[in-house]
């Protein structure tokens, strides 16, 4: 079996590790939080000690984490850690929503080192990934992504190649925004029922068979419903997201008011403790509001 290797084993990189073993991949990962390489090792997956032996240990190498600046230091190596001693046979898949233009001249300097980066952001929560249906959007030299092809075949059944590396970048926060705002939709429709004396779980089916039906309400519209905010993709997740969303936006010149108004939400989770819950916990905020109201 060819070796695979995974740097960040959270909900995104357990989720790869799962569908690369399913298509016959050996697994090699590393977390820098112990109980995380424990579940790798869990699921019949091999934890190494570090990046540098993952390095040593598989030629394609994906890097799930969660910041631009994470991915930066896995690749180069920050304070006392060494970087990845990447050799010509290497590819780097960077899975991570990143900031595009960081993670293209990321590229550059790899390509200087002899080895290649191909970005797979994934559309999807961390249920839908192990799937097999996030979709990928992939950024690079065809040559690259082509010769990586049974890695990103196995992660998600459906992939479509958005230009060089950057491209998906973009096109990742751009279709974020719209996931975002879908979820925050749904979040405002069900909490405005609730308070008119409406019962929600019949409702959301009402929802599901109307003309503005939307994919959130499968993924996220029974846990809005019945308050269960087990993370499968975080609050904290998504105020990152829509900060690269408005730095990018500011880039170039577009303004993002309803982004502006989700993030505002977002902030006021993350206030609450909720960082960590799943980001349907967004509903949570809309309602407190409507009680600060009521008071």
């Amino acid at each position: 079996m060819e070796s695979v290797g995974i740097i960040g084993l959270g909900l995104i990189g357990i989720s790869l590790a799962k569908r690369l073993m399913t298509a016959g991949f050996h697994v090699v990962g590393y977390d820098v939080a112990g109980e995380r390489n424990a579940a790798l090792t869990g699921i019949g997956g091999a934890a190494a000690g570090g990046p540098g032996e993952i390095g040593e240990r598989c030629r394609t190498i994906l890097v799930s984490v969660l910041t631009t600046e994470q991915v930066e230091a896995v690749v180069e190596g920050d304070g006392g850690r060494a970087p990845l001693a990447l050799r010509p046979e290497h590819t780097v898949i960077v899975v991570s929503t990143s900031d595009p233009g960081r993670i293209a001249a990321l590229a550059a300097r790899i390509a200087a080192r002899g080895a290649r980066l191909v970005e797979f952001p994934i559309s999807g929560n961390s249920d839908q990934i192990a799937l097999g249906n996030g979709i990928g959007l992939t950024g690079g030299d065809r040559d690259a992504v082509e010769a990586v092809a049974p890695v990103l075949d196995a992660i998600a059944r459906r992939r479509h190649h958005l230009g060089p590396v950057g491209a998906a970048g973009r096109a990742k926060l751009a279709v974020n925004l719209i996931g975002g705002l879908n979820r925050a939709a749904l979040a405002e429709g069900l909490a405005f029922a609730e308070a008119m004396g409406i019962e929600l779980a019949p409702f959301l089916e009402v929802l599901k068979d109307s003309a503005v039906y939307s994919r959130a309400m499968d993924t996220r519209g029974m846990k809005m419903v019945t308050s269960d905010f087990t993370p499968h993709a975080k609050i904290a997740q998504s105020r990152k997201d829509f900060r690269l969303m408005q730095d990018a936006a500011a880039r170039a010149g577009q303004s993002l008011p309803l982004a502006t108004v989700y993030l505002d939400l977002i902030e006021g989770c993350i206030a609450h403790g909720e960082s960590d819950l799943d980001n349907s916990a967004v509903i949570s905020e809309i309602r407190r509001r409507r009680q600060a109201a009521e008071r």
